[in-house]
Parts: structure tokens; sequence; C-alpha cells
């Protein structure tokens, strides 16, 4: 194999799971470039880099006090690529034998291919992963016995060894991901920075793949949402995740139209852009505050909402309608439940999202 990797892994006082996707990765047949990205870490994060005598890793250290977040790291480290081949890493994460292998099978230009990850039971079960517990902190975790039920009991959950969907670990030429921008610093430091890029992803063309024969085990969230030291744990969300997931998601809706959506297998799904606005009557601030991420300032669709009469079964026609309107939408006005829409121009602005 001739192609190599940068590994590039954000990491913030994730130390013990650093360490452990770092020997996973260097146990790899081929010496693949990984660039670590140490984001403010106060656990000695920088100490062990230093000591490592590694000459071959690539760091960048933000000294902080302020973290950069993955947004912001993740690109720089895209940037810092000395290859021409990049895998965006997260440092709570252990190659399994082999993945680099089943990985570049797949890759080419204009395509993008996840790993499958293992995980502990931390969150539900779903068609795009395999639930397996192999341990939740680092103590617990043996990783010749990963090893070895990779190599000698695994099989793919599906009966296939590829379905299209994406999550991270994700690996892509760096070039394509140069070309649509990197990722929006509008959701930075973290938190729904993904289904942004991989809605991108999709727009300008680019083939999704995930190989159910690489695997990666997955501690699970541990950068801010289950992190102890931003008063997180495992199954345990950090008040700093619950606030940045909050703010980004009405960030995503505004962007947008919707929330994400995706298939089963995590193949995102994306609506229709248009420009919409409302107009309230009988407003009150919790109305606003709830219409508020599904306006974007547009005037091409009004919809008039009256706060006396406003239902949950009208917000969720609301959520919908820019599909309901690709179906069945033309020029004028209409009601659905108690909102009256005036469609003024129907113009899908979804493609002007794809660059940053």
């Amino acid at each position: 194999m001739d192609k190599k990797i940068t590994f590039v892994i954000p990491s913030r006082n994730n130390l013990e799971f650093l360490q452990l996707a770092y020997k996973s990765i260097r146990n790899l047949e081929t010496q693949h470039e990984i660039l670590v990205l140490n984001d403010a870490s106060t656990d000695g994060t920088q100490e062990w880099i230093n000591n490592l005598g590694d000459k071959d890793l690539i760091v960048h250290h933000n000294p902080g006090p302020d973290r950069i977040g993955i947004v912001g790291m993740f690109d720089k480290g895209i940037e810092m690529a000395r290859t021409e081949i990049i895998m965006a890493f997260h440092s709570d994460m252990v190659a399994a034998p082999d993945l680099d292998k089943h990985i570049l099978k797949h890759l080419k230009r204009g395509t993008v291919v996840s790993a499958t990850r293992v995980e502990p039971p931390l969150h539900p079960d779903g068609p795009e992963k395999m639930l397996v517990d192999f341990g939740v902190e680092v103590e617990d975790f043996d990783i010749d016995k990963f090893n070895n039920w990779v190599n000698n009991e695994y099989k793919p959950k599906h009966g296939t060894l590829v379905t299209e969907g994406i999550f991270a670990p994700w690996c892509m030429y760096r070039e394509d991901f140069l070309a649509i921008g990197g990722h929006d610093e509008l959701f930075a430091p973290q938190s729904k920075e993904d289904s942004d890029i991989f809605n991108r992803f999709i727009l300008k063309g680019y083939k999704i793949l995930q190989t159910w024969e690489g695997l990666v085990y997955h501690f699970t969230s541990r950068g801010s949402r289950f992190n102890k030291h931003a008063g997180g744990g495992p199954g345990q969300n950090s008040q700093e995740w619950i606030n940045t997931t909050t703010t980004n998601m009405k960030k995503f809706i505004k962007k947008w139209g919707t929330t994400v959506q995706h298939d089963q297998f995590m193949k995102p799904i994306i609506s229709p852009v248009y420009k919409r606005s409302f107009n309230i009557i009988n407003s009150n601030p919790q109305i606003e505050e709830a219409l508020e991420p599904w306006s974007n300032g547009g005037k091409d669709i009004i919809i008039t909402v009256d706060g006396n009469n406003f239902t949950q079964q009208d917000f969720q026609i609301l959520t919908q309608l820019n599909d309901i309107i690709k179906d069945s939408g033309e020029i004028g006005e209409f009601e659905l439940g108690n909102l009256k829409i005036s469609i003024n121009k129907i113009k899908d602005y979804v493609n002007e999202l794809i660059n940053v």
C-alpha cells in the first residue's frame, strides 16, 4: 500500500484516550502521519507529546486558556497535512487492525469513506454501528481482546461490506475538503458542524461510503459531551455541550431550514432552502423564541402566525414546510392548519450553501 493518510486528531483533556488512539494508529502496518491538535489541554497532553520522542508526529498547540474547538482545529490540521489523503479522527477512537487498508481500497477523488464504529452502550444502537461493550473507560479496555474480536469473530451487521452514510472517522482527499472551504465557523467551537459539512459534501456531488470491514472502537462523545473535565461523564451530558448543541441547532435550522435529517444509515437528507420570514399576530415572547430559528429574513415566503391559536400541530407543519412547498407549492396564498402562507417566489437557495 503506497498511500499514506494523515490522521487529524484534535484533543482537549483527553490524554488517556489520545494515548490509546496514537498507539492503535502506530500499530497499523503502514507508518501513517499523525497530526495532533492540542486544544488548551490542562491534563498533561503537551508534556506527553514533548516526551514521546516521535519525530514523525505533527503537533499544533493552542496554549489557551480558551479552547478553539474541533471546527477550527480540524480545519487547521487538514491545512497542515503533508499527505494528499486525510482522516478526521477523534481522540476517543481506537483504530482496528487494517483500518487503513479497508478505507483506502474504496477511496478515490470525490469520495468520502467512513469507518464503522463499534461502541459501548452509551447511546442507543443503530443500523450504522455495532454495539459491543469492550469498556467504557480506557482502564476497562483491552486492545488485544478488541483486535482478536475484529480478526476472528466480527461479522458485518447487514451482510454487506459497504453502505452509504457518513460520520467520524471519515477519510477523503485533502483537496476535496479544501474545495468547499472546510467547516463553517458558524458552528464553532463544535456541535452540528459535522452535519453541516456532510450536507455540503452531498451537495458538492461527493459519494459517501461506509466500509463495514474498516472498524474503530469509539468510547463515545468524550470531546465535550461526556468529557469529565467539562463537567460530564460516561452517559452524562456536560453543561458545556448542552449549551453549544442547543445554540448550534438553532443556527443549523436557520441555515438549512430544517433540523438535522438523515436516513437509517446516516446518509444526509437535504430539503430545499427558501427565503422566508414570519408575520406574527398577537405575539408573545414564547412564540417569538420558538419561531426565530425558522426565519432567515427572506421575503420569498411569508408565514402569518396568530399567537392566540398557534398549536403544536402548526409547529410540526412549519418544520416540514419547505418539503411541502417543494411537492405542491406554487405562487399564491394557501392555509395549512392555522398557518397562512404567502408565496411570492419559489427559488431553492440550497446550492448556495455548499461553500463557506
